[in-house]
């Protein structure tokens, strides 16, 4: 596995846990004042990073497995370019959602973040597959 990879992975990670530990951040704001540990609100800070992190959650554990998986399989430079891409589409992404007003709207970094993810995933599915 090339540190390429490797570093792309350790990334990926540590937004992961950064993302959650903002969420703590937020709550023990919120908790030193006595306020709503679970908002509904679109527009509340704890909310959006909750969703954040949520979102985060969902996407990036299967992501690394993904490029771990063309990684066992292949040294290609692909695989490189792919990891990088996925880093870069879950950074943009996590961007776009803590830097947003409300998480009723969209924003260009939060909608480029979620195709790229969509599109850089499938593109590691089917590297996986084709190169078995």
């Amino acid at each position: 596995m090339s540190t390429v990879t490797i570093i792309s992975i350790a990334l990926m990670g540590i937004l992961l846990f950064l993302l959650g530990a903002n969420v703590t951040r937020h709550r023990a704001i919120i908790g030193s004042k006595g306020g709503n540990q679970q908002p509904t609100d679109p527009a509340d800070r704890l909310l959006i990073a909750i969703r954040a992190h949520g979102n985060a959650a969902e996407y990036i554990p299967t992501m690394i497995v993904l490029v771990l998986v063309c990684s066992a399989l292949s040294d290609s430079w692909w695989v490189d370019a792919l990891a990088v891409a996925a880093l870069v589409v879950r950074t943009v992404h996590a961007a776009g959602m803590l830097t947003s007003k409300t998480l009723a709207t969209h924003g260009p970094l939060r909608d480029v973040g979620a195709l790229g993810t969509y599109l850089v995933g499938i593109t590691l599915g089917v590297t996986a597959i084709a190169v078995m």
